[in-house]
């Protein structure tokens, strides 16, 4: 049975240069981190605020923590001293709030637009003309604690691996689009987060740059 740190070697070695791997560690005990960190992992992913704040109290500090989950607006000063980047921005409003709470402190936070781009109603996102609605508007442009960093986004839970490829496409084209027209003068838009254990192979043919794994990695996941 392979380790921690041998599927972290395997994975590693699969990753283009420029695409980096966040190590989905939500649910999983700190010793699992441990493990991971002593290998060389140092971006680890996770969604529950509660949860990634002690973990973040109790690992070392040189450990950049990304938010990956959904997020409420009344947890986000929980994290707003330490995480790095929070993927699943689904609205304004979450922008507003966050930009509020880090400017409290003095810090700018990165981050990446939830685009809606499978085919389940349960996942969350702006859809691709809903996102775009809110950057025409501008009104973002005055948060001055927040960077949009780029897009992220799920496709479908499905065996169509055509279906995958097509929405992680869709995704792709919406982020050069996004750039193009309201971040070309922006080096810090450049991230799109997509792919996870079953399609992280898709998505980075797709111009994934950040991937998502976990179970791939850590095993199964323990919800007790």
């Amino acid at each position: 049975m392979n380790t921690i740190a041998d599927n972290l070697k395997q994975i590693q070695a699969e990753l283009p240069q420029g695409v980096r791997l966040v190590a989905v560690s939500k649910f999983h005990p700190q010793e699992a981190i441990e493990e991971a960190y002593r290998a060389g992992q140092r971006i680890f992913g996770e969604s529950k605020v509660q949860e990634m704040t002690a973990k973040y109290e109790n690992l070392p500090k040189d450990i950049e923590w990304h938010f990956i989950g959904h997020l409420q607006t009344n947890k986000i000063k929980y994290m707003i001293p330490y995480v790095a980047m929070i993927h699943g921005i689904d609205s304004y409003k979450l922008l507003v709030e966050i930009n509020k709470q880090a400017a409290k402190i003095n810090r700018t936070i990165c981050c990446l637009l939830q685009i809606h781009v499978a085919q389940e109603e349960t996942k969350f996102g702006f859809t691709p003309e809903e996102c775009k609605s809110m950057l025409a508007d501008e009104d973002w442009k005055s948060l001055d604690h927040i960077q949009i960093c780029g897009l992220m986004g799920m496709a479908s839970n499905t065996d169509n691996t055509e279906q995958i490829i097509k929405e992680f496409r869709l995704l792709h084209n919406l982020f050069l689009e996004i750039r193009e027209k309201w971040f070309a003068h922006s080096s810090s838009f450049k991230e799109l987060s997509m792919g996870m254990s079953h399609d992280y192979h898709e998505a980075i043919a797709e111009g994934s740059t950040l991937v998502r794994v976990g179970s791939k990695i850590f095993g199964e996941r323990n919800y007790n």
